[in-house]
């Protein structure tokens, strides 16, 4: 083996290594850091809406599970996260119009309109929060984007849990699943890059 196939071999190695290590960090990932099960607020975490403004499934699935989540009692509020990153169209305020459509008052409603990534919609989630003396939050996304977001806000000072919004069809469930091997690219972005460059104070 010349060095050129030495060096190929040894990239190879070093990638399955750090996919590795990603897997293993997404399944040890936390859940929660507190016991509560009553919250101030609903974290709705953002992802694109079509190019026509509507909202696509898996917002959709985020949402609905949000607004079911607000009538069973466990917060008195949603906080919808996400700024315009995929098209023209702000996804916090794309949830917001359903989320009012669904019998959510605006009352208790607040739009982040500017986050452009996950570490984003957690540190402004919690700057919203830290405004109104909130300190405690349920953290709602698609199950393949939770281990990612139980990293990030485990950092954060306050007490969260998180909670997996069901796919409402066979094509969101397969949707999601290649979403998985994404999130695993993501995580370990996350894990070698964007926690130590990507700094956000709440």
């Amino acid at each position: 083996m010349g060095w050129r196939g030495r060096v190929t071999l040894a990239a190879i190695v070093v990638f399955v290594a750090l996919l590795t290590w990603a897997t293993i960090a997404r399944f040890l990932a936390p859940t929660a850091n507190t016991s509560l099960t009553r919250f101030d607020a609903i974290i709705v975490l953002g992802t694109n809406a079509d190019d026509d403004g509507n909202p696509t499934p898996d917002q959709l699935s985020r949402l609905t599970e949000a607004v079911r989540e607000y009538e069973r009692g466990v917060a008195p509020r949603l906080i919808l996260t996400g700024g315009a990153v995929a098209n023209e169209y702000v996804e916090a305020r794309v949830m917001a119009r359903s989320a009012e459509a669904l019998g959510i008052p605006a009352s208790a409603i607040s739009i982040e309109p500017n986050a452009r990534d996950t570490i984003q919609n957690a540190c402004y989630s919690v700057r919203i929060m830290k405004e109104h003396g909130w300190t405690s939050a349920e953290v709602i996304s698609a199950p393949s984007h939770l281990p990612r977001a139980g990293l990030i806000f485990d950092r954060l000072p306050i007490q969260w849990r998180t909670h997996a919004a069901p796919p409402l069809s066979p094509e969101s469930s397969a949707y999601l699943r290649g979403a998985a091997s994404v999130e695993t690219l993501k995580s370990l972005r996350y894990l070698i890059w964007a926690r130590w460059a990507e700094q956000c104070t709440p």
